[in-house]
């Protein structure tokens, strides 16, 4: 009885692993052809993101355009996870779970594209400030791909079986909204996946190429606030008084030496002062400086190493200049922390080779790694291990990118005002690619 059986389900792998390759190209070409069929409304809803952007913990119209997609095809949703997270579920029968994410917020810049569509919007930051609001950083682009990948899922669901997870993610520039939806029990509505898979346009990369690595991919994030204590008094009498904007600044240029004296020279690592405000007028030394620092690095010995290396440098500094105990630097670091973005090995490679015999090996770069972070890296580390992997979204004309070369010119990066991307070739790749990739780790 058991070597009939076994001849039997024998053959029966054989013919469905043939019947699986041979619809490969079937699969890819009609989610092509559905693309090109949606691809107005779209264009539609990406201009529509464009000119609609939300800072972050605000995305509420975002979302509610997100949630109203993912119903429409027939996804079960919930919706204000962690603020305003999104996660929808399709159950198509037993197989993996594999969640695709994408972010929905926006920054505080005012647009310098002059495009027909760029954004005119305004909002109001943390700090109760009328800012310019523009999706310098694509998420407009991730939102509209997300979209057309749920179209083309739903639509060749019959050449997969499993559950596929959509996690729209608000807060991702400011690092908290994966982290506050984690928090919020999103594993509690949503199956833990298999595969955890996310895509990020690249301002570099010319639109209809992918972008890769094989292990770490971006830093993790570290914002610190420093407040520098001093003894103030009269401007034109700083014999009198401990200045705290001369002891701040010399932190500062301390603070250089931490990188390229310190750190290894093999190991990446940024220390960043970004802002630095002290004093109200010209002729008063102040009593105090409050300065705030980004720090990104790839390993936990890195990041502890320039985390104490600061907090020695300010109070040596701080004791040198004079101040008491009473007066050292106060230093605290947000949080929480945003982890390195680290893609699974073995993952990146199953989904790079799909990728080559997708669209050409011409048409995929292995990148460098970046000091930018994202805390996608976050759906890697709740509860279980989750394999992730993040892929880079090309978006530029490559004649933009050949005259600025021409030039000798620096392409706008992300978070410019002049970023730019080209729409149609840049969303088209990146549902062709987030779908095929999830068509393929539904295959245990």
């Amino acid at each position: 009885m058991k070597q009939p059986l076994s001849a039997t389900l024998f053959l029966a792998c054989i013919f469905s692993f043939g019947t699986i390759k041979a619809q490969t190209p079937q699969v890819i070409k009609q989610i092509e052809e559905l693309t090109a069929k949606n691809y107005p409304e779209l264009d539609a809803l990406y201009k529509h993101l464009h000119q609609n952007p939300e800072l972050s913990l605000q995305e509420e119209k975002s979302a509610a355009r997100m949630a109203a997609e993912l119903k429409k095809l027939g996804f079960e949703v919930k919706e204000k996870i962690g603020g305003h997270g999104v996660v929808g579920i399709f159950r198509n029968g037993p197989g993996p779970t594999i969640l695709i994410r994408a972010d929905m917020d926006a920054l505080p810049l005012e647009e310098k594209t002059g495009l027909a569509y760029a954004s005119k919007a305004k909002g109001v930051n943390a700090a109760g400030n009328e800012v310019n609001v523009m999706h310098a950083c694509g998420h407009d682009i991730h939102m509209t791909v997300f979209v057309g990948t749920a179209q083309a899922l739903v639509k060749t669901k019959d050449n997969w079986k499993g559950t596929l997870v959509m996690v729209g993610q608000p807060a991702e520039e400011n690092g908290l909204g994966a982290d506050h939806m984690l928090k919020d029990g999103l594993f509690n509505f949503a199956p833990i996946p298999d595969y955890a898979i996310a895509l990020h346009d690249n301002s570099y990369l010319p639109a209809g190429t992918i972008g890769y690595r094989e292990g770490p991919l971006m830093a993790s994030v570290d914002m610190m606030d420093i407040k520098v204590f001093g003894q103030g008094g009269h401007g034109a009498a700083p014999h009198t008084t401990i200045d705290p904007i001369v002891l701040g600044a010399q932190m500062v240029m301390a603070f250089q030496t931490i990188v390229s004296r310190t750190i290894s020279p093999i190991e990446p690592a940024v220390v960043t002062v970004g802002s630095f405000h002290g004093g109200t007028v010209h002729n008063i030394i102040s009593d105090e400086v409050k300065m705030q620092l980004t720090l990104r690095s790839y390993s936990p010995e890195v990041r502890e190493k320039t985390i104490q290396r600061i907090r020695t440098i300010s109070e040596n500094m701080a004791k040198a200049a004079g101040l008491s105990d009473d007066k050292m630097p106060v230093i605290s670091i947000r949080e929480p922390m945003t982890p390195a973005t680290v893609n699974d090995p073995a993952l990146t490679r199953r989904v790079v080779d799909l990728f080559k015999n997708t669209f050409g090996e011409d048409k995929l770069v292995e990148t460098e790694l970046y000091m930018v972070g994202e805390d996608f890296s976050r759906f890697a580390l709740e509860n279980s291990k989750v394999p992730i992997f993040m892929f880079w979204l090309g978006t530029l004309a490559p004649e933009t990118i050949a005259a600025a070369k021409a030039k000798g010119e620096q392409l706008p990066s992300l978070h410019s005002p002049m970023f730019a991307p080209v729409p149609e070739p840049t969303i088209k790749t990146g549902i062709k690619a987030m779908s095929i990739a999830a068509i393929n780790l539904f295959k245990k």
